[in-house]
């Protein structure tokens, strides 16, 4: 990657670089890609999108699973606020992905991350499952709440809560939280027009929070129904909400309190995992894994009144993108 690395490196949030500080920012920058070649070994694309173009990568101190993703800065600011808000929560909690290193090229950035080799996004196993049952929804539903709770804390709002933004492994039923991309620190801004609040729509208003636990009704929906709850900008409006799926009394309640039309009436996170359908104990049953429901469907019993076979009036979840 040697001769990718031009220009000075001008880190934000770097220490002063000795050789740009004294007008040889070539060797900084062949430093840089000396670094970059002892430390990791590139592998195959595994995908491509709006965040950039993701490779597998290895660790080479100790063999790890890594990902190497290259990520275009045209705007000089989209990248290095990812890598600020990644380094910020990236740490003291299992449920977001770890920023483990970062390159600074002419016109991108190269951010290092852990792998978790088995996983598959969340999208790509409800399209397979067509829904979860409740008992794996809450599984992994706990795990975002805390991967939400954590960024909180940290002074940060990831606002891009989606299926295609969390990784499953189906074998053991850990969750993580990846691609900072929409992110930014805790203020009143728009975001991903993904799960737009009604409040944005119509008067074009944004309260961080709030917005928060409208993703999160809006994921918990698609969890345990396999579709998005609204059509288009007009039902989010209205308000009028659809279950296609029967749901148990106390998953339709958090799902319908997380969707209230005005923010105010929305939960607080604290409320959310205080809610009985999250603090709810496992279903029993003999030598089942949380990853199970993820490879075999109907390992555990679904909650009461759940049926494969009802019609769904939610959308169709998008496909998820194919390089």
């Amino acid at each position: 990657p040697a001769p990718l690395l031009s220009g000075s490196c001008s880190h934000l949030w770097a220490l002063p670089c000795p050789s740009c500080a004294a007008g040889q920012p070539d060797g900084c920058q062949a430093a840089a890609a000396k670094q970059l070649q002892e430390l990791y070994q590139l592998g195959p694309q595994l995908g491509s999108g709006g965040f950039g173009t993701v490779f597998s990568g290895i660790r080479l101190s100790d063999r790890s699973p890594v990902s190497i993703v290259f990520s275009s800065q045209p705007d000089g600011t989209r990248v290095p606020m990812e890598i600020v808000l990644m380094e910020k929560v990236g740490s003291g909690c299992h449920y977001v992905i770890q920023l483990l290193d970062w390159f600074e090229l002419p016109d991108s950035f190269l951010l290092v991350m852990e792998r978790p080799e088995a996983s598959r996004d969340l999208l790509q196993l409800l399209l397979e499952q067509e829904f979860l049952c409740e008992e794996m929804a809450r599984w992994l539903f706990r795990q975002v709440l805390e991967a939400v709770r954590h960024c909180t804390a940290c002074g940060v709002l990831h606002r891009d809560i989606k299926p295609q933004n969390l990784l499953v492994d189906p074998e053991s039923g850990d969750l993580k939280l990846i691609d900072f991309g929409c992110g930014t620190f805790l203020q009143e801004r728009p975001y991903t027009q993904f799960d737009r609040p009604p409040e944005w729509i119509a008067f074009g208003i944004y309260y961080g929070h709030s917005a928060t636990i409208w993703s999160l009704g809006v994921l918990l929906y698609v969890m345990v129904c396999g579709s998005l709850p609204f059509w288009n900008d007009r039902d989010i409006v209205s308000g009028q909400l659809f279950f296609g799926h029967q749901v148990s009394p106390a998953c339709e309640d958090l799902i319908r309190w997380c969707l209230a039309k005005h923010p105010a009436d929305r939960p607080e996170l604290e409320d959310i995992l205080c809610h009985p359908w999250v603090r709810a104990p496992r279903l029993p049953h003999p030598s089942s894994s949380p990853g199970s429901l993820l490879t075999v469907r109907g390992e555990l019993p679904p909650s009461p009144g759940l049926t494969s076979s009802a019609p769904t009036r939610g959308r169709p979840l998008p496909e998820p993108h194919v390089p």
